[in-house]
C-alpha cells in the first residue's frame, strides 16, 4: 500500500471539490434535512463516481472537452434556476420531524445520492481521479484517497450546513447557493466559447 499515493490523491481531491457545485448542494441539503442522512447518500454517490473514474480513467480523458464544458454549464444553469425560482416550502426543517423518520431517512438518503450522482458526472474530480489512477497506476490507493477527500467534504458540507443555518436562513443560502451555481454557468460557458 502505497500512503504517500493515497495522501496525496486526498489532499487534491479534497482541495477541488470544496468549492465545487455538489458540495453547495451537500451543505444546502445539510441545512435542511438530517445531515448524518445527507452525508450517507452523498458518500454512497462519491464512491461510485471515485470507483468509475479509477476504472475508466483512460477513457475519460478521450471524450470531447467541448461536450463535456456544455453539459456541466447546463448543469450549473439548471442547479441555479432550482435555487433561485423554485419556492422553499414553509418547514424548513421538515427532514428533521420525528414522525414517519424512517421513511423521511429514505428519502433523504435517496435524494442526497440522486443530486450528488448526477451531478458529480464529468466533474472536475470525476477527472482528476481518472488522470491520477492513469498516473499512479495504483487504482486502489487512488480509489480511497478520492473516497476519502470527497467523503469529508461531503461531511463538511452536510454537518457544516446545520451550523451556518443558525446564522443564516435557508432561504438566503439557497439564494446564495443559486448565484454562485450561475456564476459557475457563467464561468463554465466562458471556458467553453474561448476554448
Amino acid at each position: 500500500m502505497q500512503f504517500g499515493v493515497i495522501a496525496t490523491v486526498f489532499a487534491i481531491i479534497f482541495v477541488a471539490e470544496l468549492p465545487d457545485k455538489t458540495m453547495i448542494a451537500t451543505l444546502i441539503m445539510g441545512s435542511r434535512y438530517r445531515p448524518v442522512l445527507v452525508w450517507l447518500g452523498a458518500t454512497l454517490a462519491f464512491g461510485i463516481h471515485a470507483a468509475v473514474a479509477v476504472a475508466v480513467g483512460q477513457l475519460l480523458q478521450l471524450l470531447p472537452h467541448k461536450a463535456i464544458e456544455a453539459v456541466t454549464a447546463i448543469l450549473f444553469a439548471a442547479g441555479a434556476a432550482y435555487l433561485l425560482f423554485v419556492p422553499e416550502a414553509e418547514e424548513e426543517l421538515e427532514g428533521e420531524e420525528e414522525a414517519d423518520s424512517a421513511r423521511k431517512g429514505r428519502k433523504t438518503v435517496a435524494a442526497a445520492f440522486l443530486v450528488i450522482f448526477i451531478g458529480e458526472f464529468g466533474d472536475l474530480t470525476q477527472i482528476l481521479t481518472a488522470n491520477l489512477a492513469a498516473k499512479y497506476h495504483a487504482p486502489a490507493e487512488v480509489f480511497i484517497g478520492a473516497f476519502a477527500g470527497l467523503a469529508t467534504v461531503a461531511a463538511v458540507g452536510a454537518f457544516g450546513g446545520r451550523a451556518l443555518l443558525r446564522v443564516l436562513p435557508l432561504a438566503v443560502i439557497r439564494k446564495a447557493g443559486g448565484v454562485l451555481l450561475a456564476g459557475f454557468a457563467i464561468y463554465t460557458l466562458v471556458i467553453l466559447i474561448r476554448g
